[in-house]
């Protein structure tokens, strides 16, 4: 952790906590607020002006210049001194060009992966809310549960005071309790970092300032272990669809291959029509470069003509960029198949985990009970002589392992559920009583 990151968290850390928020008024927040949500809102409309650019390949191009000046003197023809001006236009369209059908597809694609990126980006940033407000339940969650039992750690300490003092035990057995009790401190002490960290990262997500007066966010209720089941198979072709950044991906590839259709444009002949014109408001006004009266302006004039390009030879310009641009798209192409190939290794193992998840809680489900009665009982009989501090030791170890590890599964049940939404491609269908 940076050092910087981390003066922010122990002074944000003290702050007054924020009104409790709930999932989905942090999730409302980042839509609103996050900084990378809002910068690939303003990328879309970059898209939209961009998209304006490749279709003007197929539109007409239009220029009109106004000249005017003074002529006269024995050069000109003529002693009198002439004010003139007139205007000057031309009209040029493009009849037949290779690149134009690329183009205007280009544009359209190009608009389409500036929304995909969009779509990912808001993915992305709510899958990090969601995480960092699970991450916000689980450590205050965690805190409280060590702070209760360090406080049943202290009690046991008076108790083997007041014995002590009473001549019932060694000093022994009251070190032994006081050292117990003060090994928690740290424990309780990385449960209200961790716990603010998260806060930390939730108030960024949201877009909120982080500055020393800042509130941090309160995450609304307690983290819950439910039985569900998800079946890999059936979700692997939806989420081949469903997936922003597959889709963004098989865009990437279409551009790719219309950019390469755009460069090789520049094999095939190109015509375009043209239509010049002069408006003269006068006569008798020589024109640049001429050698007689015959050449002179005599007033008004249009023409009409037709432009043929074709490239005959080529010195590497066009074919050397054709298969740069071949390269790239092979390039996105490969990325894409590993890519859809990569969907259902990555169901099957949040499936996987979701299942050793549940048989963990299970497993200490069974155990808890067992473990809260034993962890009592002890503690009676250390208080009458008849348990050890060792017993009590690894009785209230064993509890707060038990209990600990049943909180640790309902968070991790949690982000492997959040993984899966993200995985499925359901996050903009999200809500918080999806299961």
């Amino acid at each position: 952790m940076k050092p910087f990151f981390l003066a922010v968290v122990l002074s944000l850390s003290m702050l007054p906590a924020a009104p409790a928020v709930t999932l989905d008024g942090v999730l409302n927040a980042t839509l609103e607020r996050n900084p990378e949500i809002q910068r690939a809102k303003s990328n879309l409309e970059q898209a939209a002006g961009r998209r304006l650019v490749l279709r003007s390949v197929v539109w007409p191009s239009v220029r009109v210049n106004v000249p005017g000046g003074v002529q006269g003197g024995d050069r000109a023809g003529s002693t009198a001194t002439k004010v003139f001006g007139f205007a000057r236009g031309s009209f040029t369209q493009p009849l037949i060009d290779a690149a134009i059908p690329p183009s205007l597809r280009r544009g359209d694609i190009e608009l389409l992966i500036a929304q995909q990126q969009l779509n990912l980006a808001v993915e992305q940033q709510l899958h990090a809310a969601r995480v960092a407000f699970y991450s916000a339940r689980y450590n205050r969650e965690l805190q409280s549960l060590r702070e209760k039992q360090r406080q049943r750690l202290d009690e046991n300490v008076v108790g083997q005071s007041n014995r002590y003092q009473a001549g019932l035990v060694d000093r022994s057995a009251y070190t032994a309790a006081t050292v117990e009790a003060r090994e928690l401190d740290p424990l309780v002490e990385g449960a209200r970092r961790s716990y603010a960290e998260a806060q930390l990262q939730l108030r960024r997500a949201m877009g909120l300032e982080l500055d020393s007066k800042a509130t941090l966010p309160e995450p609304e209720g307690e983290l819950t272990f439910a039985t569900v089941d998800v079946d890999a198979n059936a979700e692997t072709s939806a989420a081949l669809e469903r997936r922003t950044d597959i889709k963004l991906a098989r865009l990437l590839v279409r551009a790719a291959n219309e950019d390469e259709r755009i460069i090789a444009a520049g094999y095939y002949p190109s015509a375009s029509g043209i239509v010049t014109g002069d408006y003269i408001p006068v006569t008798g006004i020589h024109r640049e470069g001429s050698t007689s009266r015959t050449q002179d302006f005599l007033g008004s004039e249009i023409r009409e003509g037709a432009t043929f390009t074709w490239q005959v030879i080529d010195n590497g310009k066009v074919s050397g960029a054709v298969l740069r641009q071949r390269k790239a798209r092979e390039i996105n192409e490969i990325e894409l198949r590993k890519l859809e190939a990569s969907v259902g290794r990555e169901l099957s193992r949040i499936h996987n985990e979701l299942a050793g998840i549940a048989e963990r809680h299970q497993s200490l489900a069974a155990g808890s009970d067992n473990a809260e009665k034993t962890a009592v009982a002890v503690q009676q009989n250390l208080g009458s002589g008849l348990a050890t501090q060792l017993e009590y030791r690894l009785a209230e170890g064993s509890f707060l392992k038990t209990q600990s590890g049943m909180l640790e599964a309902g968070y991790l049940q949690n982000v492997a559920l959040a993984e899966w939404d993200l995985a499925t491609g359901r996050y903009f269908q999200f809500s918080e009583d999806m299961r």
